[in-house]
């Protein structure tokens, strides 16, 4: 049983409504379920349910075990201080608001039919996961290790494009596209997407005119983001809010706005605050980081370029007005690993394009070099005998299963017509 099913089991009241109760005993008549935002938070938002003989209107939580809700430290974020029922499959702990008034509990198994729950089990049984899984140990080495050459340059010829479209919205400048993707990748998937918008919304020259301040940096960066929104008594806070206004007066910036940055699901060295006091530091160490970055040529030399540290105030924060043990929160080598992988290698490739050069081994040799990526695919791989030593061999094994193997393209693949060959 996973959590995806419940919460399709409650967006689409697939169970029976008719005779709902609480584990509390009391009455339940859904009007409405709420909206599912897949977002931080309560997994649905807006829900509209008549408990006993109250109507209330307020969010909805779900997990597989109502003792989930202190495994996720739900009890320590006000956002499900409104949560107006948990929905859960097994129950197996009371759980209560700041207040100390219990949350009423639905106990969804109790009222899901058999056939849904067959039917269920059934979509998820174990099947075919791609098509030449247990057909992968017989593909010769030469074979594969040609094919991940050209899925590997395959997927960097696909980054390029974002990197050629930078360059033409910055007029061909190299060091703003770094910046750039940097911010971006600073982001990780969670809060790329704003870090890349902050970084676009005001010209990289003044990013580079105020780079020798820190602060002025991270006053530009939080203020961006929307971090700087909020009135607090915070000392530090109060400098960069000061900061980030002046700024935006002395060189006549219209204030932007930025997608929300999100703390949730963070372990909290990923905070953007953090993330944000990197980056700015890496900018306040370095005017001219491309000239650098084009030059790199293994993980260690990574490693000694951009190892960075937070400001001293995030050394003891990790968000403002509340301070955590001390910290030097330093770029860590599996960071800057992603970085290489996601940043330094595209850029690399992408200008040796436009400059006409070779360096394809070169590429090759310097990710052969950082360690494989860990994640379920790559562990997928490594179950059928196809396992990833380094970052070269896990990226190519993400493009062919996400590209090839996910499509059927079994007869555009390599290894599917060597097999074909074979039989």
């Amino acid at each position: 049983m996973k959590e995806d099913f419940l919460h399709y089991l409650w967006k689409f009241k697939k169970f029976d409504t008719l005779n709902l109760e609480t584990a509390q005993k009391e009455q339940i008549v859904i009007y409405k379920t709420g909206d599912y935002l897949e977002l931080s938070g309560p997994d649905f938002f807006n829900a509209q349910i008549k408990i006993g003989e109250q109507k209330w209107a307020g969010n909805v939580e779900i997990h597989l075990k109502s003792s989930d809700w202190y495994l996720h430290h739900h009890e320590k974020d006000i956002a499900y201080e409104n949560v107006i029922l948990h929905v859960v499959w097994e129950h197996d702990a009371e759980i209560f608001r700041e207040n100390n008034s219990e949350i009423p509990v639905l106990v969804l198994k109790d009222y899901v039919s058999k056939e849904i729950i067959a039917n269920y089990n059934a979509l998820v049984a174990v099947k075919t996961w791609i098509s030449c899984e247990k057909q992968l140990k017989e593909i010769d080495d030469f074979v594969l290790r040609n094919w991940q050459e050209r899925l590997f340059f395959e997927k960097l010829e696909r980054k390029s494009q974002f990197i050629y479209q930078l360059l033409e919205e910055t007029n061909q400048d190299w060091e703003a596209v770094l910046f750039c993707i940097l911010a971006k990748n600073f982001g990780l998937n969670t809060n790329g997407n704003s870090f890349l918008q902050m970084a676009k919304s005001i010209p990289f020259s003044v990013f580079r005119k105020e780079s020798f301040e820190v602060e002025n940096l991270e006053a530009l960066f939080f203020g961006t983001c929307g971090l700087l929104d909020v009135e607090k008594e915070d000392v530090y806070f109060k400098d960069l809010k000061f900061r980030y206004f002046f700024l935006l007066h002395k060189y006549n910036l219209e204030r932007t706005y930025v997608d929300p940055v999100q703390f949730f699901k963070h372990r909290p060295d990923n905070f953007p605050t953090i993330r944000l006091s990197q980056l700015a530091n890496l900018y306040h160490k370095y005017q001219n980081l491309f000239s650098k970055v084009i030059e790199l040529k293994s993980a260690e030399s990574v490693y000694n370029l951009l190892s960075v540290s937070s400001s001293f105030y995030w050394q003891n924060h990790y968000q403002f007005d509340k301070e955590s043990p001390k910290k030097a929160k330093r770029l860590s080598n599996s960071f800057l690993d992603l970085l290489i992988i996601n940043t330094i290698i595209p850029l690399q490739f992408a200008y040796s394009n436009i400059m006409g050069e070779t360096i394809a081994e070169n590429l090759i040799d310097f990710m052969i070099g950082v360690s494989s990526e860990k994640n379920s695919i790559i562990e997928k791989f490594a179950s059928f005998g196809i396992k990833s030593k380094n970052a070269f061999e896990s990226q190519t094994l993400l493009e062919l299963k996400n590209e090839y193997c996910d499509h059927k393209a079994c007869l555009k693949c390599a290894i599917g017509m060597e097999l074909l060959k074979s039989n």
